[in-house]
């Protein structure tokens, strides 16, 4: 509440009244011969006496001691006029008891211009009090280790501890009287201005911001503080100012930042079972969190699946940079890049280390060039331009090192240190366990190849039904080799299979039964079977393997097409057992699928197989594929479908090379792996020109064999090859005799020429002819053996009114008689 001021002894007030402030001292006015004249209120408050018994009085009979009366009465503690005096005396309060008071005297004339002197008076108790509580607030302020900034509402500095000197003041440069702004502060001034008006605009408290700042001593010059901002106001709420203080969190940084780095390196490095993939991982993680720049160099033998040579000279490394950070334009002009094989490497100290298991610090530039020193060619190879500070550690796996990863720093001044130097040896060590894994997987997935294609046919085919050319390509991205297979088989009276089939599952167990399937295949096929035929003679094959399985821990099923194409009438019997359906371009441009039932997948059993035929002009292009061509990311067979008729139709034009079309239309299903293998044929059909074939039928008599004989004569002479006529006369007489003999009629003879020469008869009996050897007392049973002499190979089928014998001549007369025993 408002005091007023020194009154006398009618009171009379001695001053106006002032504003609200701090509790004012007890004053008084005495004279120049020691008698009060004033007296204030806060005096009254202060010693008890009202102002009429004070005022008029001498001064000195307010204190308590004698001496210092006496002193006062002779003038010893007692100013001359125009003198200041401060001290402590005792006075006496009014009820008796004593009052240590603080007293400051100030020479002063009334208004009247008479001197004397103001007196000012307070509990010295109180007043001691203040005085160390400002003392020890200023010690605080001052001895506080963390930097203490104060700031008026104008936001320029107005006291700063001696932390906050070292942190924020550059040499030379005083902050107190300066607006906070750039080039102010070692720490992130424009961060410290916004935060600053952010807190002076809402009035809202802004606790534990990290930012980033650099000490003026010590090695490290990257230094991370929490930041606290606050206003600072009076009793009122009046904005008095603005006060920062900085905590510094920099060991916690960097032990969250390990964290954060070996998190990442974690979920980062070796996700994709791929060598060159893990290297460069390992390399972007490193870069920029670790250093400037940096790569990852590999032996060639871990490229290649295999296990590192065990060596102990460097020279023997044979390493090839695989992973490079940074990539592209920013790397380091003159700095061997990805692909880059080391030359013979000296055998030298630190390279030793590095091949022992050990990782190398090398902290500034002297140990750098200390490092170098009598290997100066290698300069160029390992110190980048700028390069001050390195760490290369091994990539250390299962006792093997693999290869380094190597960082330097170019462009941050702060050197490497030992925990950054553990920090890389633990992210190489997780890194070489990645490497490791996609070396043993490259290696299994090589055999998983190799053994895969080791069990496909020849890519290429060329026989008068059709020009062939077949495509596979393996599982990509980290997943196991299927059974995908193609075959192209090539029948009898110059027909030919197409098949394309998918084992369930992955890996070798499904190489292996992929092999077992196709060999059954071309077994079947060998029998000539119908395709619907064969395929329920593949599905109980199925069904054994299936019994077998459970010993082996493998599920068997698979999806086959079978296509059986004859160039001579120009028409493609197909069966499908859960298998897509083939793609067809015909010579038109047309393209589309073929409309096909497909049975279940072998091994499912209990429904029908269903064979189609359709013509096939000559000229088309079939292709016959797997689930991997048309599955892609959006998992849509019939969009799928689409989009290999469409791209075969623009790849496959008139002329266009069959591998060409192949490579070109893998190349456009996309850049990424393949979650699953592809298996791609492609057949270019042609047709056997009608004056190439020559068709008889004739009854069941005896006597028809000599008019089979001389058709087929007449037809051979006509075709120019009469060298092979009597071989061929005696070929068509055995069989036509036979089936007169044993079958009934009606018979035909049917003559095909092309690169060989087939004969067909075919009868209405089942009965499959058998080859037998007759004793020398037999009168007959020599038929089948003159003809399995005199032809290059024979054989039989079903059809649906009969069988078909057939046999296969050379155009000349290369076998002929020559090959009849004696």
């Amino acid at each position: 509440m408002p005091m007023s001021g020194p009154v006398n002894a009618e009171g009379a007030s001695a001053g106006e009244e002032g504003p609200p402030s701090e509790p004012c001292p007890a004053t008084a006015w005495v004279d120049r011969v020691g008698t009060v004249q004033l007296w204030s209120g806060e005096a009254q408050a202060l010693l008890g006496y009202p102002a009429k018994e004070v005022c008029g009085t001498p001064a000195v009979e307010l204190l308590t001691t004698r001496g210092d009366r006496e002193a006062a009465l002779a003038g010893r503690d007692r100013p001359e006029v125009g003198q200041s005096w401060d001290g402590v005396l005792a006075l006496r309060h009014r009820d008796g008891h004593e009052v240590r008071v603080a007293l400051r005297v100030r020479p002063l004339r009334d208004r009247e211009g008479r001197a004397g002197w103001s007196v000012s008076a307070g509990d010295a108790r109180r007043i001691e009090r203040e005085d160390i509580d400002r003392a020890m607030m200023r010690a605080l302020f001052e001895q506080y280790p963390a930097p203490i900034a104060l700031l008026d509402d104008e936001l320029r500095y107005r006291l700063l501890n001696e932390a906050a000197e070292r942190v924020l003041t550059h040499p030379g440069n005083q902050l107190v009287g300066r607006h906070v702004g750039a080039e102010t502060s070692h720490v992130d001034s424009a961060t410290i201005d916004r935060v600053l008006r952010q807190v002076r605009e809402t009035g809202e408290s802004v606790l534990g911001l990290p930012v980033r700042g650099s000490p003026l001593s010590g090695p490290d010059d990257d230094r991370m503080w929490s930041l606290s901002t606050f206003r600072l106001t009076d009793p009122t709420d009046r904005p008095l100012g603005m006060c920062q203080t900085y905590v510094d969190i920099t060991d916690g940084h960097r032990a969250e930042r390990r964290l954060e780095l070996l998190t990442k390196a974690g979920a980062g490095i070796g996700a994709t079972l791929d060598v060159a993939r893990t290297a460069q991982e390992l390399a972007d993680v490193v870069v920029p969190a670790l250093g400037d720049v940096a790569w990852v160099a590999l032996s060639e033998a871990v490229l290649e699946g295999e296990e590192p040579p065990k060596t102990s000279g460097p020279g023997q490394w044979n390493l090839r940079r695989i992973g490079v950070a940074p990539p592209g334009d920013d790397w380091p002009t003159g700095l061997p890049a990805v692909g880059a094989v080391s030359s013979a490497l000296p055998n030298h100290p630190l390279l030793r280390r590095i091949g022992q298991g050990e990782t190398v610090l090398l902290p500034d530039r002297d140990s750098v060039i200390a490092a170098a020193e009598g290997h100066s060619e290698l300069a160029h190879l390992f110190v980048p331009e700028h390069g001050h500070s390195a760490i290369a550690a091994p990539l250390f796996a299962r006792g093997l090192v693999l290869g380094t990863v190597v960082v330097w720093r170019t462009r941050r001044p702060g050197p490497f240190g030992q925990e950054d130097a553990d920090l890389l040896t633990e992210i190489a060590s997780r890194a070489a366990l990645g490497v490791d894994n996609a070396r043993r997987y490259t290696r299994e997935h090589q055999a998983a190849v190799a053994l895969q294609q080791g069990l496909l046919p020849a890519a290429t085919t060329d026989t008068p039904a059709a020009e062939t050319v077949g495509f596979y390509v393996p599982a990509g991205d980290g997943a196991e080799i299927g059974g995908d297979w193609y075959d192209v088989i090539a029948l009898p009276s110059f027909r030919v299979a197409l098949v394309a089939g998918d084992v369930t599952g992955h890996g070798l167990p499904a190489t292996a039964t992929m092999g077992r399937l196709r060999t059954a295949v071309d077994t079947l096929a060998d029998m000539e079977l119908d395709p619907d035929e064969l395929l329920t003679h593949l599905d109980d094959l199925v069904h054994q393997l299936q019994t077998e399985a459970p010993h082996q821990g493998d599920t068997v099923g698979a999806s086959c097409l079978y296509a059986v194409y004859d160039p001579v009438t120009c028409q493609c019997t197909l069966a499908s057992a859960g298998h897509p359906p083939p793609v067809v371009i015909r010579p038109d441009g047309t393209t589309g699928s073929v409309e096909i039932s497909p049975g279940p997948l072998l091994g499912v059993g209990g429904m029908p197989f269903e064979a189609t035929t359709f013509e096939l002009e000559p000229g088309s292009i079939v292709a016959v594929y797997t689930k991997g061509v048309i599955y892609r990311d959006d998992h849509d067979p019939d969009a799928g479908l689409r989009r290999l008729a469409d791209r075969l139709a623009r790849f496959a034009g008139p002329g266009r090379d069959l591998d060409d079309v192949g490579h070109e239309l893998l190349r456009s299903l996309g850049g990424a792996p393949a979650r699953d293998d592809m298996a791609l044929l492609l057949a270019r059909t042609r047709a056997i020109a009608p004056a190439n074939t020559a068709t008889w039928e004739f009854p069941a008599d005896a006597s028809v064999v000599a008019a089979a004989r001389k058709a087929a004569a007449g037809q051979l002479a006509a075709w120019g090859l009469d060298e092979v006529s009597f071989t061929t006369e005696l070929v068509v007489s055995e069989l036509v005799t036979n089936a007169v003999r044993y079958a009934g009629g009606p018979i035909g003879l049917r003559l095909i020429r092309e690169n060989v020469l087939v004969c067909e008869v075919n009868d209405p009996s089942n009965t499959q002819p058998r080859l037998r050897r007759a004793r020398w007392s037999d009168e007959g049973g020599r038929g089948l053996f003159l003809i399995a002499q005199l032809t290059t190979r024979w054989g039989s089928r079903y059809t649906w009114s009969g069988k078909t014998i057939w046999t296969e001549q050379p155009l000349t007369a290369d076998l002929g008689l020559l090959n009849l025993p004696p």
